[in-house]
């Protein structure tokens, strides 16, 4: 993937896969301000994302990522961006994504994700019945997504935040 100027690092992957703790991280040792799409969207609407996936939909959620993803091209200074599982799913926010910096693709298995986010009802596509099963259903939709647009690739399963930290480092200072 062609990198324009920008030099963001950008987190990838299905919910409960770490971004956002790794994000906290990698913002707090590049000294680089951490945005997260999600939260960005929630400030902007004055609402969190399953309110706003309740009034006006998934689509229109979706759109608002894109137009997210769009400010944040225009920032200048390098940042730690964290996105929210389903952002890649639009082929026009995958465009943007690779435009923005390195993708790093957080891997993570359905089962860690089951027992990370036990109790969560925060997630507007895992309220209702059997969670565990639109799990595994979402990750196979999405797993090939998310690798076809990744400049790397991290397991995060059973791995303290320190590692994968370092991992990430390693590699986009490799250049893989």
């Amino acid at each position: 993937m062609s990198k324009d100027m920008n030099n963001n690092i950008i987190l990838i992957g299905f919910m409960g896969c770490g971004k956002s703790s790794l994000g906290v991280r990698l913002s707090y040792r590049l000294r680089w301000p951490l945005t997260d799409t999600d939260k960005m969207i929630e400030r902007r609407n004055r609402m969190t994302v399953s309110e706003i996936f309740g009034r006006y939909g998934e689509e229109a959620f979706r759109q608002m990522e894109t137009q997210c993803l769009e400010r944040l091209l225009g920032r200048k200074d390098p940042q730690v961006i964290a996105v929210g599982g389903g952002l890649p799913l639009r082929e026009a926010n995958r465009e943007l994504l690779g435009k923005l910096g390195t993708v790093v693709y957080l891997r993570v298995k359905a089962e860690t994700v089951c027992v990370r986010l036990a109790g969560d009802t925060t997630r507007p596509l895992l309220s209702g019945d059997r969670p565990e099963e639109k799990v595994r259903s979402l990750m196979r939709e999405r797993s090939g997504i998310y690798e076809s647009i990744a400049d790397i690739i991290v397991d995060t399963d059973d791995r303290n935040i320190d590692d994968i930290a370092d991992e990430v480092l390693e590699l986009r200072a490799a250049g893989n």
